[in-house]
């Protein structure tokens, strides 16, 4: 009982295990295939490793190749080409072979791998005539590579040569044991320094073993070039006769390696590889017809993911074997795949070609799915209907039967056909433009009528008794339908389910009811309220799912979802019980077709999702498999003056210090994720500069320019189609200040600046000196200024005084001059009287005058005679005119030399406002003789009409 338990127990912990360990037998790996032009290198690739950060790396032809995920870079041995072999030490050296030489790459100080020779310890003798190196081994704490004359055994520095017995072909570690095979000996083994033929062996003579493995303790396959495959068990040689054996004898073998301990992986010369079980039954065959670029395959590698490479004789492939999908595509004459659906043994797929064909309960061999005849054309549906197989296609509605085309209902082009709730023998057909209803009869099946009144349709549609809910671009349609349904009663638009939800999701039935999505919110159509209402336990489901674009539910009730072109699954585990499949199914990202998803579940091990182009196989069995995050890596850090490569040893936690002038920086990234590098995306960010992540993409670049001196982080995730997300890879940098904005140079710019305020203050303390010496000059000098402006001001004011005085007495000498003047002209009136009287008494007869009469008379006459001849007033006035008027003469004569004395004298009365009689009884002649004169002296004076005599005289006083 106890036992029991146990076993069972057991039987619940390793059953998800035995699950996974699995290969598919139904369909193919994906295949992803570089050429040599995208890994830029030779054609044969040779040996395949890995390091421990999930770099690989590749001896090619043209030197070894590793491949991050995203980059792919190329080293060479000595400026030598060709490299047949290399192994990875979990130090990350990479130790390689080629002709005649022989070493290791080993990462610098700046991580960019650099090459040390090892064979240069060797005389030149025995390194020139070592030809190709092509097996590396690191067994126990030695280096041993293979050539086919010798093994060199490196330890310490030293090198130990063990020369071939007669011609070494390749060799073979397995489980701590070294395998060497001789042309001559058969195989031998290397232990303890020596190397031991291997008794029962000798079959293998005069043929090459390219391969070794050990299916079980002890027992070895072992895989020739063209003597097929053998058994070495017990000290024996026998062939291994099974299905693989034949394959390998009709198409040679170039290695082998056991593959999750349960399978072989076998290369071909001819025909890829094949995958068999330890029976030797072959489960896949994977050649060029299926995928490959080349059916030469030289060595097989399964990384550290359980995934397989390949190199080719001409490029590499990689295999993703430990998925859970797997497919069927061109190699299988299927284009793009609408819908499938399994029926009484047979697989019926509708693709653009037609309906195809396969057995259900046979393996799928090659080119084995068979189109039917009379399907040729777009087919876009094919569904199981009360036991009949119904296609919906462009030649019309098509009945199949036992892999065959019965009958076409209806040569109009369908979308779908559906059953009618509460119309048992009734299906609704929806056509390109409109809908139709056929009946099953005692006949079969057969078109019964079009309805009329409707000429929308869509391959998205549902039937609930007399309703059609058609969805249209952003519109759902209610179509409802007379009760014989032959016509349309009414149609009614919907643009949201709700006002606070706009937009229209997808149409789908869920547990046989018609459910209406908008944004993850999930509603059923109330038809007494003519209302949308919400079902929060459908709703609560996808709560946490991507926003769908559509929704199927399978035979089983498992919920698929479409979002951003990738599938979802809900499990259903019991009533109101999911749970939520994504990560296995994110290589379809992309791959689905556009609007008609296409999920057909047979059992819970058996589910076919149609794409672009072919068809996918997912056993749902597999949902508790652990999902590994994706591993983000930052691959290099690059500045204006130099590059670091990490992945290759250097530590990336450091601290990176740069001058200013490199400033300018540029991160690559990767992850070595290889099952889906086409959806890996990644978001960076730039601690101390992005304020946030950036947004998710597939750049693996990044470049920042111009940054500011600091400290700076630099952080890299990524994430899987499956929205996996990555833990953060992180590198830090700083970035020094330019000398200018160094701490020493703010000391020195401090110093600079106290100096300056030093100064500054003892400029301005001789400044203030200055301007107190400079404002007593200034205030002495204001002073003699005030003094002289006082002192010119009292002169002028003197000066005014005098010339007022002198104005004064001017006036004065005038009113003088005037009043002499009348004087003067008194006197002369006075002597023209006494004249006059003078001639009157010479009128007088004296004679009759007695004496005394006549000498009073003779002295009266005398008397008047001496006071005429006598007044000298005249010519006193005229000397005192000249001598008052001097300056006036003077500058009147210098300005008018031409000028006369008697004009003079005009000039001097005219100056002094004299009268016209006045000047004439002065110059004693008439007022017209002194117009006369007037007139004379302005043409002298040559003075126009409008100029004012006495003014221009006035003018040269």
């Amino acid at each position: 009982m106890k036992l029991n338990r146990l076993l069972t127990f057991l039987i619940i912990i390793y059953s998800p295990i035995a699950i996974i360990g699995q290969v598919k037998k139904i369909g193919l790996p994906l295949i992803k295939n570089y050429s040599r032009i995208e890994y830029k290198g030779g054609t044969q690739n040779w040996t395949i490793d890995q390091d421990k950060t999930g770099n690989l790396y590749f001896a090619n032809n043209e030197g070894i190749l590793q491949f991050d995920g995203s980059i792919w870079n190329k080293y060479k041995a000595k400026n030598l080409d060709a490299i047949k072999c290399l192994k990875v030490d979990p130090s990350g050296k990479i130790y390689v072979g080629c002709y005649n030489e022989f070493g290791f790459f080993k990462s610098n100080s700046k991580g960019k791998l650099e090459y040390f020779s090892i064979s240069k310890y060797l005389d030149k003798k025995k390194r020139n005539s070592m030809d190709f190196i092509w097996r590396i081994h690191l067994f126990n704490d030695e280096v041993v590579f293979q050539s086919f004359d010798a093994i060199y055994i490196y330890k310490n520095n030293k090198i130990k040569i063990i020369n071939a017995p007669k011609k070494f072909q390749f060799s073979f570690q397995i489980n701590g044991r070294l395998f060497i095979q001789d042309f001559n000996y058969g195989l031998l083994e290397y232990k303890d320094g020596i190397i031991k033929m291997l008794k029962g062996t000798g079959k293998l003579n005069n043929s090459e073993v390219w391969g070794m493995a050990e299916m079980s303790k002890n027992k070895f396959l072992i895989a020739t070039l063209d003597k097929g495959l053998f058994l070495f068990e017990n000290n024996q040689i026998k062939p291994w006769n099974t299905e693989a054996n034949i394959f390998i004898l009709k198409n040679g073998s170039l290695g082998c390696i056991l593959y999750k301990k349960k399978y072989m992986i076998i290369n071909s010369v001819l025909e890829g590889i094949i995958v068999s079980d330890l029976n030797g039954n072959i489960i896949q065959h994977i050649n060029r017809n299926k995928g490959l670029q080349n059916n030469t395959v030289l060595t097989s590698f399964i990384d550290n993911e359980n995934n397989l490479w390949l190199g080719l004789d001409n490029g590499i492939a990689y295999v993703n074997e430990n998925s859970f999908l797997t497919y069927y595509g061109n190699s299988n004459n299927l284009g793009t795949v609408y819908s499938s659906v399994a029926h009484k043994g047979i697989l019926y797929v509708a693709t653009n070609q037609g309906v195809f064909t396969h057995p259900w309960s046979t393996d799928f061999k090659e080119n084995s799915f068979k189109l039917i005849e009379g399907t040729t054309s777009q087919a876009w549906n094919v569904q199981i209907l009360n036991d009949e197989i119904l296609c919906s296609s462009n030649r019309g509605a098509l009945l199949l039967q036992n892999g065959k085309m019965v009958r076409n209902l209806d040569p109009k082009g369908y979308f779908g056909i559906k059953t009618i709730p509460n119309h048992p023998n009734l299906y609704l057909g929806a056509l390109y433009n409109g809908f139709s209803i056929f009946e099953k009869t005692k006949n079969g099946i057969v078109f019964r009528n079009t309805i009329q009144g409707v000429n929308k349709s869509s391959n998205t549609f549902e039937i609930d008794n007399d309703i059609i809910w058609l969805k249209k671009y952003e519109f759902i349609y209610q179509i409802k339908l007379s009760p014989n349904l032959r016509n349309v009663k009414s149609i009614h638009v919907f643009r949201r389910f709700s006002k606070t939800n706009p937009g229209i999701g997808s149409l789908q039935k869920i547990n046989n009811k018609i459910y209406f999505q908008s944004n993850s919110i999930f509603y059923n159509f109330n038809s007494e309220k003519n209302i949308f209402i919400e079902d929060k336990s459908i709703t609560d489901l996808f709560k946490s799912t991507p926003k769908a674009k559509e929704i199927t539910e399978d035979k089983n009730g498992n919920l698929w979802y479409i979002f951003n072109k990738s599938v979802g699954v809900l499990i259903k585990k019991g009533p109101n019980k999911y749970i939520d499949i994504i990560a296995p199914l994110s290589n379809l990202s992309g791959n689905l077709v556009p609007d008609f998803s296409s999920i057909n579940t047979i059992d819970s091990r058996n589910t076919f999702i149609g794409l672009i182009d072919g068809l996918a196989h997912y056993d749902s069995s597999i949902e508790n498999s652990k999902v590994d995050k994706p591993k983000a890596c930052i691959r290099s850090f690059s500045y204006p003056s130099d590059t670091i490569y990490f992945g290759n040893g250097i530590n990336q936690n450091k601290e990176f210090k740069l001058p200013y002038a490199s400033n300018q920086v540029k991160f690559t990234f990767s992850s070595p994720s290889y099952e889906n590098l086409e959806n890996l995306e990644f978001s960076y960010q730039l601690e101390n500069f992005d304020k946030n992540w950036s947004n998710w993409s597939n750049n693996t670049i990044k470049e920042y320019t111009n940054l500011k001196e600091g400290n700076y982080k630099l952080n890299v995730k990524v994430r899987n189609n499956a929205s996996v997300q990555s833990d953060v890879s992180s590198i830090s940098f700083r970035i020094y200040p330019p000398w200018y904005r160094h701490s020493l140079a703010y000391l020195l710019y401090l110093l600079i600046v106290v100096a300056i305020v030093y100064y500054i203050r003892f400029r301005i303390k001789i400044k203030i000196r200055k301007n107190k010496y400079f404002e007593k000059l200034e205030q002495r000098r204001l002073y003699l200024e005030k003094e002289t402006k006082i002192k010119q001001e009292q002169y002028e004011l003197e000066k005014e005084i005098e010339k007022l005085e002198n104005e004064k007495l001017q006036i004065k000498i005038l009113s003088k001059d005037k009043e002499l003047v009348n004087n003067t002209l008194q006197v002369v009136k006075k002597n023209k009287t006494l004249n006059g009287i003078i001639q009157k008494l010479k009128d007088i007869d004296t004679n009759s005058f007695d004496e005394n009469t006549k000498a009073q008379f003779t002295k009266l006459n005398r008397s008047i005679t001496k006071e005429v001849n006598t007044d000298k007033s005249w010519k006193g006035l005229e000397k005192h005119l000249k001598n008052v008027h001097f300056d006036f003469l003077k500058k009147l004569k210098e300005k008018h030399p031409t000028i006369s004395p008697r004009e003079m004298d005009l000039s001097t009365y005219l100056l002094m406002n004299m009268s016209t009689k006045e000047i004439a009884e002065f110059m004693n002649i008439s007022t017209g003789g002194v117009e006369l004169a007037r007139y004379r002296l302005r043409k002298k004076l040559e003075l126009n009409q409008k100029e004012n005599l006495i003014g221009y005289l006035m003018s040269i006083k």
